[in-house]
């Protein structure tokens, strides 16, 4: 039997789909999420950040690996913090929003 189901797309302006989310017709929409999620996407591709799992606009954002500690130290004047890791390597960096 067939069942409608729901789609979200977020294309950004060069044209590439950055989100894309579906699910059936019986289940509720989460706007907060969306909106969440279109923060996000607009602060990783303005600044060299990711936002962690359960990130509101305004909390830590995680450096991206690809930044040295000099780079990020330049990059980011309120500065990060290193989170201790199992393998010990330091390249899991917090820091705060920088937009905020």
């Amino acid at each position: 039997m067939p069942l409608t189901c729901r789609a979200v797309f977020v294309i950004s302006p060069d044209k590439k789909l950055k989100l894309q989310i579906l699910y059936p017709a019986t289940t509720g929409r989460n706007f907060n999420e969306v909106l969440r999620v279109i923060d996000s996407l607009q602060l990783t591709a303005n600044y060299s950040v990711a936002t962690p799992a359960d990130w509101v606009d305004g909390g830590s954002c995680m450096v991206v690996p690809s930044l040295t500690d000099e780079q990020a130290t330049q990059k980011f004047p309120k500065g990060f913090t290193k989170m201790e890791t199992p393998s010990g390597k330091g390249y899991l960096r917090m820091t705060p929003q920088p937009n905020k």
